[in-house]
């Protein structure tokens, strides 16, 4: 293994992270419309780059570990001066990407969460609760004397 190997594998990290910033920015626009199916479709293309992403990052740690053994990238990157700046230099671009991604998840929890008040208020003035039915007599009236509490009368 080589650091040239490593090198493509975080190219191919940093190009799988991009296309998923990507995802969430179309997730963005589908949940200010309200388009459901839209929607989980685009989270299970997510699904199949996080899945894609995880089996790169395995990779990466394989390769990592066999050019040099619980190494840090910067002493990977040390033993190859020409391999070095590049390997930073995706590794701040992919650093880069990854805080974009975050932040556009944020604003996405933001915009579900005020959907999901938008829709149980708009159900509570369509549907207002319903008052508890009981089989007694209103609350706060009683029963007139004489009459008798519901339809069967026990002394029958």
């Amino acid at each position: 293994m080589s650091v040239e190997s490593l090198i493509s594998i975080m190219d191919k990290l940093h190009k799988m992270h991009k296309s998923l910033y990507e995802l969430t920015v179309k997730k963005t626009e589908i949940v200010k419309k309200g388009d459901t199916a839209a929607l989980d479709q685009i989270l299970k293309d997510e699904q199949a780059h996080m899945a894609a992403i995880n089996k790169l990052e395995q990779e990466r740690a394989a390769v990592s570990n066999a050019i040099l053994p619980g190494a840090s990238l910067q002493e990977i990157a040390d033993g190859n001066p020409a391999g070095k700046e590049q390997l930073l230099k995706i590794k701040e671009d992919l650093l880069k990407v990854i805080t974009e991604i975050k932040a556009r998840n944020e604003l996405n929890q933001q915009l579900i969460h005020q959907s999901l008040q938008f829709i149980n208020f708009s159900k509570s003035l369509v549907m207002p609760q319903e008052k508890e039915i009981n089989y007694g007599p209103p609350a706060g009236k009683k029963a007139k004397p004489g009459q008798s509490p519901g339809i069967f009368n026990s002394k029958a």
